[in-house]
């Protein structure tokens, strides 16, 4: 088990909890912690029981932004700094498991950024979300400019960059920035219920969900509906399409048991018998499947 000093890591319930611990700084970004923070994430994707990720901060802040000791001098620690945290950044945006943001108190600069690039946000009743960049002479970073448009359009995220609003938790629900609000004493359990439900399910398809929503706004459509039929025909002939089929044949329980291999009964689904013809051969084997 590795230690740790920027940052509290835990799995329970095939669920991995990093938690950003710099409460006396914010929990703000500094060399130290980017690195940490990709540790964790790399021991996330090599871990197959680990199925789901929740990022939170310590004390009474999500984070802050960049520590800022240093931040405007030039050199190599702030390209390296800011290098690293952004690798994490994609790391997380590209992750088969799920990826949710359990933001308490503010949620500022690359924190924001950090919240932006989960899969999905739940906030505190505390939580305050806010650009902060060119309150202090700084262009935004943090992958902001590239999440945060996606998730509330560009001129909302421009009202937020040029005016530095401040946002509660209520109106980042309402901007789309949150997926939901909960009481601050909820916010835990909330995060941790949320990511051992999706534990439960398909990871894999949960991945390739994911990588075709994010590149829907980069690709054409000929190209993307491409990607989505090449996904959909992988997936298709995945462990998890192929054990759904032979034990779904009415309404049956279905758990993921490992990512994106196999499961066992508990939640409902409707999955359709497998396709046969007259001769009873499996219509998955096209040289079989003829009348």
């Amino acid at each position: 088990m590795a230690e740790y000093s920027t940052i509290l890591f835990a799995v329970r319930d095939k669920v991995a909890h990093l938690t950003i611990n710099r409460p006396e700084a914010a929990n703000t970004l500094n060399a130290t912690l980017s690195a940490e923070m990709m540790d964790a994430v790399v021991r996330c994707e090599n871990d197959a029981d680990t199925r789901a990720l929740v990022v939170s901060g310590a004390g009474r802040f999500f984070c802050a932004g960049a520590d800022l000791k240093g931040f405007y001098s030039p050199g190599s620690e702030l390209k390296s700094r800011v290098s690293v945290f952004h690798a994490t950044i994609g790391r997380l945006a590209r992750a088969d498991f799920p990826v949710i943001a359990a933001v308490n108190g503010a949620a500022a600069g690359a924190g924001m950024g950090l919240a932006c690039a989960c899969d999905l946000v739940i906030a505190a009743e505390s939580a305050r979300f806010t650009m902060a960049y060119t309150k202090i002479g700084l262009s935004p970073d943090g992958t902001t400019t590239y999440f945060l448009p996606r998730r509330i359009g560009i001129g909302r995220a421009l009202e937020l960059v040029l005016l530095n609003r401040t946002l509660s938790a209520k109106e980042a629900l309402d901007w789309g920035i949150a997926n939901r609000v909960v009481a601050d004493a909820s916010l835990a359990e909330e995060a941790h219920t949320v990511a051992a439900q999706l534990a439960a399910g398909p990871t894999r398809a949960y991945g390739a969900a994911k990588r075709l929503m994010q590149s829907g706004f980069t690709e054409s459509l000929e190209t993307q509906i491409e990607m989505e039929l090449r996904s959909i025909g992988v997936m298709a002939r995945s462990q998890d399409a192929r054990e759904a089929r032979l034990r779904g044949q009415a309404r049956t329980g279905i758990h993921w048991t490992l990512r994106g291999h196999g499961y066992e009964s508990t939640a409902n689904l409707f999955v359709p018998a497998e396709p046969k013809n007259l001769e009873g051969h499996d219509c998955r084997a096209p040289e079989r499947c003829r009348a």
